[in-house]
């Protein structure tokens, strides 16, 4: 592609720049051929164009030189550069990098029907139940979040929830070579604000709810609700007529609807609601009943568990109601849906004290699946939980006051501690405990059992699973909450290997061993 046609994309884009100060080849050399894109200089290949980004641990613009010396023909960038090949200054080079690869890769959201999916929680659970309701209807589906990226049987990782522009087109692009005909996509509000999802044609737009998490990065709850909003306010619909679904059950979403520019299919429980639950039993076995909607009453049988799923549930039904699907595709794909990885994801081998792992990681979320496991009716709940390092602080109190309140004994611990120092996280989580219990068991209290509401500090995430579950007796639950499907653990910059789930299964198949030898 040639370096004016790239050019040219981002100024009709509204990205008004110039050529770098003492750099006259900009324009000269218009027909260079630009064989590929890259914001990271250890990706760049001879031929290639360098997007320089201001990031939050390096400046991309530090690195100018080494994508020169890499073979670059040419430079996007936000600041000056004396680099000796073509250089255009853009006031904001990530808008410019999606312009671009959306550019490169011959739009593929265009030629795709994309439901993007944003709200604090529930957008992992909402993807897969969606997916599954696509495939039901017959289409070829892809889908992009926090688990993985995955399309015909193919499973690729996934650092974060939103890729980064670049990667998020190249991705679409790759989907399209293969037939895929729908995309579900989580979206992040770091992925709204980082722009990338700029140039992201969404047919759909869904929210789930907003309750506190991010505040390290938006500082208020009042930015982080603008920075939600703008997936349909400014994203939805570019280039295509959008549809919006808003679980209204949750105040913002309620709010957000009168906001809205394009149609809307509302969903919850209340008969207010466009789609809405009717006679819905919620147990141990999962959530039954019907949902009301305009193609007609959905009956619907899930093993998924929780009051907060059923929001899920009527959030994919929305989505469904909105692509006009049919209703026997709408109740298979629900049915279908049978778990999501480490969302309440039942740990194998734990019979009569089971094990659930789950991925709340916000005050919201684990009251939420703390609830479910409660109208499970169990003898005692355990909930083994920590908090990220280099993340909102104020929420650290906030879980511990709920762990405290609706678990019979909460073992704190690490999660991903990253530059913290996992002692001072774990404080800060005893504090909000602290409120409602202030009965501390030592590492050998807790090894004769426990009887009285109370908590246990256990800086070693392996050891805390370890003292939950061997402190659970029959008839009890354990929540390991935090990591859900993740496989590793973030300390200081390194990344270990530490899946729950296998911690788990691991310390349940010793506890199984001992009681197979037992006469």
């Amino acid at each position: 592609m040639k370096l004016g046609e790239l050019h040219r994309a981002v100024h009709e884009a509204g990205i008004k720049g110039h050529e770098a100060e003492s750099n006259d080849h900009w324009t000269t050399r218009q027909e260079i051929e630009v064989t590929s894109l890259h914001y990271n200089t250890r990706d760049v290949r001879p031929g290639g164009l360098f997007v320089a980004i201001e990031g939050f641990s390096t400046d991309g613009h530090r690195y100018i030189q080494d994508a020169v010396d890499k073979g670059a023909v040419a430079v996007i960038s936000q600041k000056p550069s004396a680099a000796p090949i073509p250089v255009f200054q853009v006031p904001d080079s990530r808008k410019a990098l999606a312009v671009l690869a959306d550019h490169f890769f011959g739009a593929p959201s265009s030629r795709l029907t994309i439901v993007g999916i944003t709200g604090t929680n529930g957008k992992t659970t909402t993807a897969y139940l969606i997916e599954n309701i696509l495939l039901a209807a017959g289409f070829q589906v892809g889908v992009i979040g926090t688990v993985n990226y995955r399309y015909k049987g193919n499973l690729f990782e996934n650092p974060v929830t939103t890729p980064e522009s670049l990667d998020l087109q190249r991705i679409l692009a790759e989907m399209l070579s293969e037939n895929v005909t729908h995309v579900v996509l989580e979206v992040s509000s770091h992925a709204i604000d980082l722009s990338r999802i700029a140039g992201c044609r969404l047919d759909i737009g869904v929210f789930t709810n907003l309750t506190q998490d991010h505040l390290d990065y938006h500082g208020d709850m009042d930015r982080y609700w603008a920075c939600k909003k703008r997936l349909f306010t400014e994203y939805l619909g570019v280039d295509k007529k959008a549809l919006a679904v808003i679980n209204t059950d949750n105040p913002q979403g309620l709010a957000l609807v009168s906001d809205l520019t394009c149609p809307c299919i509302t969903t919850g429980r209340s008969p207010n609601s466009m789609i809405h639950s009717e006679s819905t039993t919620i147990d141990v076995d999962g959530i039954r009943g019907s949902l009301a909607t305009p193609q007609g009453l959905i009956h619907f049988d899930s093993s998924l568990v929780g009051r907060h799923n059923l929001e899920n549930i009527l959030s994919a039904a929305g989505v469904g109601s909105a692509l006009a699907l049919a209703p026997e595709a709408i109740q298979t794909g629900i049915d279908r849906t049978l778990s999501v990885p480490g969302r309440l994801e039942r740990v194998p081998g734990s019979s009569d004290r089971p094990v659930y792992v789950d991925y709340a990681h916000t005050p919201d979320a684990l009251e939420n699946v703390l609830k479910a496991l409660e109208q499970l009716a169990p003898e005692r709940i355990i909930c083994i939980f920590g908090c990220g390092g280099n993340r909102d602080t104020t929420k650290r109190p906030l879980m511990g006051q709920i762990a405290a309140t609706f678990a019979h004994l909460s073992i704190v611990t690490s999660d991903n501690p990253r530059s913290e120092e996992p002692g001072d996280i774990i404080d800060q989580i005893i504090a909000g405990i602290r409120r409602v219990c202030q009965n501390e068991y030592t590492a050998q209290e807790l090894k004769r059992g426990f009887k009285h509401k109370g908590y246990c500090r256990e800086p070693d995430r392996k050891r805390a699973i370890q003292k939950g579950i061997q402190a659970a007796e029959p008839g009890d639950m354990i929540l390991i909450a935090g990591k859900g499907h993740e496989t590793y653990q973030i300390i200081g910059d390194t990344s270990r290997p530490f899946d729950d789930r296998a911690v788990a299964q691991s310390v349940l198949s010793v506890l199984q061993t001992e009681v197979d030898k037992q006469p």
